[in-house]
């Protein structure tokens, strides 16, 4: 199944973030390197939202990036919230349909 964690940025998010930028990095990259991160970045002009897609059996994996980023510890992110996504097509759907 696939889960999108779905951050909210505050309005100073690309003046702050070098701070913290290698540690969510680090831990961005580590998800990945496990299996759970497939993609994740910022949206652009403006960027006031961040999306994360996260692959796993339960939205767990997805709540404990959330919990453990330096974004959301320093208040970076002014909410978050992790949703479900039935991917249907394309090679890496969970669901996929013909």
């Amino acid at each position: 199944m696939h889960y999108l964690l779905m951050y909210d940025l505050c309005g100073d998010y690309l003046e702050r973030r070098a701070a913290w930028r290698d540690e969510h990095l680090e831990l961005a990259w580590a998800a990945a390197g496990r299996g759970e991160l497939v993609l994740g970045g910022a949206l652009e002009e403006p960027t006031d939202t961040a999306v994360l897609l996260f692959k796993g059996e339960t939205p767990a994996v997805a709540e404990a990036f959330a919990q453990a980023d330096p974004y959301v510890r320093e208040g970076l992110v002014t909410r978050w919230r992790v949703r479900p996504w039935k991917t249907v097509a394309g090679e890496q759907a969970s669901n996929p349909v013909r």
